[in-house]
């Protein structure tokens, strides 16, 4: 972003968004697969529609994870979100699952051998991007849109608003000045309700929600804060419209403020670049932004399937840094293959079921090593290094 003064919007899911149900259960997939052997290999993509669940993919692990328990680990991943609706309840929805042995034309690219060591699981270039403005170093209208879905979520699993639904979207416009973002100009929440509940009860259930989600002062006027805009959502879910994996990557990273090379995340174990290259960058741009020396960074690397290093390296920040300097820096603080991403980072941990929803980047380190890639451990390092 290089202009000073206009507007941006992002947009977030809930949980219960078709695409995000998908998304569940394939992260939950990989999660069982990593539970029981660390180098398991997963690429699993879900369809959900009304009353059925498609389960499909390739992957390579201990026979313990067999079909009828991938099929559990299904309906417990849409128990869990909350749907016992007549069109999509996890007990009673009909799943399927052709999920196979991965390839061995992929397997012996992938794998280490001899003196070859474990390649990238497929092609493609990932982005990170970081910037200054709100506490995680993130985008300030995706952190917003994706905080007013995550308090409605836990709300709702409180039992605090039993008149809304799982599924639920926000859309978040900022008016920015001199490059930093002042006040909300538009505010869109669009979530699912029972029957007897009118448009104006669903409003004003969501009002506090939002308000707790934005800065103090921040809040549009009553003429933008629109929820509900069509006036019903009652039917919503896999009934209202079919999901599928990884549809909603801009969601996933950073609203659309920064690129996305095209690859999704969810159902892929991390020898997949898309996802573990992808994690590696933003964690990368975290921590130059981390250090001080710049507002913001966005870091571009390719891979080739097969080869284990990168094919290409790209830094960014638009500051008065040595980039050129900056990049090998970097280089040399983490080994970008991808057995040394899956080190440097631990990913090799059932760690993904909780990425699903509300972002993968953006989030609070845990304390098992889920979001280990939102560390600012290299912050220091980095400074000092100029």
């Amino acid at each position: 972003m290089l202009k000073k003064n206009f507007v941006f919007t992002s947009e977030s899911v809930s949980e219960g968004h078709p695409d995000k149900i998908c998304d569940r259960i394939s992260d939950a997939i990989v999660d069982t697969y990593l539970a029981a052997e660390p180098q398991a290999r997963c690429g699993v993509e879900t369809l959900v529609t009304t009353n059925r669940v498609v389960l499909a993919g390739e992957t390579r692990g201990p026979s313990s994870v067999t079909p009828d328990r991938l099929i559990d680990v299904a309906r417990k991943a849409i128990r869990d979100i909350g749907y016992e609706q007549d069109n999509f309840h996890w007990e009673r929805a009909a799943v399927d699952c052709y999920i196979h042995n991965q390839s061995s034309d992929i397997a012996q690219g992938v794998d280490a051998a001899g003196n070859k060591d474990e390649g990238a699981g497929d092609q493609g270039m990932m982005f990170g991007h970081a910037c200054a403005g709100t506490p995680e170093l993130m985008p300030a209208p995706i952190y917003y849109s994706h905080l007013i879905l995550r308090g409605l979520s836990e709300a709702r699993h409180a039992g605090k608003t039993p008149m809304l639904g799982p599924d639920s979207k926000s859309q978040v416009t900022l008016q920015y000045e001199n490059g930093l973002p002042k006040h909300a100009t538009k505010v869109v929440v669009s979530v699912q309700h029972d029957e007897q509940v009118e448009q104006r009860e669903v409003r004003e259930i969501v009002r506090p929600y939002v308000l707790k989600a934005m800065p103090e002062g921040w809040m549009c006027d009553e003429d933008n804060f629109l929820v509900n805009p069509t006036g019903r959502f009652v039917i919503g879910g896999p009934d209202g419209d079919a999901g599928l994996t990884g549809r909603k990557i801009i969601v996933d990273t950073y609203g659309g403020w920064a690129p996305h090379g095209g690859g999704a995340f969810s159902g892929k174990d991390p020898t997949k670049v898309d996802r573990s290259g992808a994690y590696a960058a933003r964690y990368l741009a975290k921590n130059v932004v981390a250090s001080g020396l710049a507002d913001r960074c966005t870091i571009q690397i390719a891979y080739a399937i097969g080869v284990a290093k990168p094919l290409s390296f790209y830094v960014e920040t638009g500051a008065d840094i040595d980039e050129e300097k900056l990049g090998r820096v970097l280089q040399e603080l983490m080994d970008l293959s991808p057995r040394g991403i899956r080190t440097h980072l631990g990913l090799n941990k059932p760690i993904y079921t909780r990425t699903s929803a509300y972002g993968h980047f953006g989030r609070s380190p845990d304390a098992d090593g889920g979001f280990s890639w939102e560390r600012t451990d290299l912050a220091d390092q980095i400074r000092g290094a100029f």
